[in-house]
């Protein structure tokens, strides 16, 4: 199987996960990160926009709030549609297509600004999605990303995931995004310059056991790892989630505080 090969059957997989459960009760938990990245990119009124992977439509929405020409993609079509839902609901005029992050249907330098938050860090070939974020933004515009760090909360949850159902082989993990090294890397001298900013949302849960289970429940990558451990697999893996929510939260009045922590990055195109 050749590289090119290797990364489509990945891409099929994450599709699974991310059609599986109930990826809009997890989308709730975001919604403050999509103003957050607006303002970060200092977004002017009147530009083009695109935001990538935009999942139930958070970034996408926050933008056309702040009256810009937003189009929103993602390859899942149950998100898609209920991004589509949001948008009407508030009469926002956003265009919202299925589409591969890798592979863009877009002119080059068709954007003002190029967004994802959470999104295009959970892509296959992240040197190709990468670069597809540059292609399509013109010069002197500006790509800003949202990602969970390495070291943070989802970056320790998603180990765990690994540790009881490894990724298909040759997958990369989401969370490189969430490296400044790896991000120069990634976005290289396409960019003329690129800031980065170290933020967190704050979380609460009822307790580390309520965590564990409304992940497993309704968060696909958790779901589907779940899925494919036996009944005794299935409680190691629930106290496991429940151990890492509770180490690294605090507690309030029983309830579980946590603060997840995520990297901001805002980049020029050269």
């Amino acid at each position: 199987m050749t590289t090119a090969d290797a990364f489509e059957d990945i891409k099929a997989k994450q599709q699974q996960t991310w059609s599986s459960g109930d990826y809009n009760r997890i989308a709730w938990l975001t919604v403050p990160l999509a103003d957050r990245l607006c303002d970060a990119v200092d977004l002017r009124p009147g530009s083009r926009v695109l935001d990538v992977a935009t999942g139930t439509g958070h970034v996408a929405l926050a933008a056309a709030r702040r009256f810009c020409d937003v189009t929103g993609i993602d390859y899942v079509p149950r998100l898609v549609e209920t991004a589509r839902r949001r948008a009407a609901a508030e009469s926002l005029p956003v265009r919202f297509e299925e589409a591969d992050a890798e592979r863009l249907p877009f002119a080059d330098a068709e954007f003002d600004y190029v967004l994802s938050a959470i999104g295009v860090m959970f892509t296959a070939d992240h040197r190709r999605a990468a670069g597809e974020l540059v292609r399509v933004c013109k010069p002197g515009g500006v790509i800003g990303l949202l990602n969970w760090t390495p070291e943070g909360f989802v970056g320790r949850l998603l180990a765990t995931v690994s540790g009881h159902v490894p990724p298909p082989a040759g997958a990369q993990p989401p969370v490189r995004w969430g490296s400044e090294e790896v991000l120069r890397e990634l976005l290289g001298d396409r960019v003329s310059r690129l800031g980065v900013e170290r933020g967190s949302v704050t979380q609460r849960f009822l307790s580390p056991e309520h965590f564990a289970s409304y992940f497993v429940e309704h968060y696909g990558p958790t779901l589907k790892a779940a899925q494919r451990l036996t009944e005794d697999g299935r409680r190691t893996f629930h106290d496991d989630l429940a151990a890492v929510a509770e180490a690294s939260g605090r507690t309030d009045g029983g309830a579980l505080v946590s603060d997840w922590e995520y990297l901001i990055a805002v980049a020029t195109r050269a």
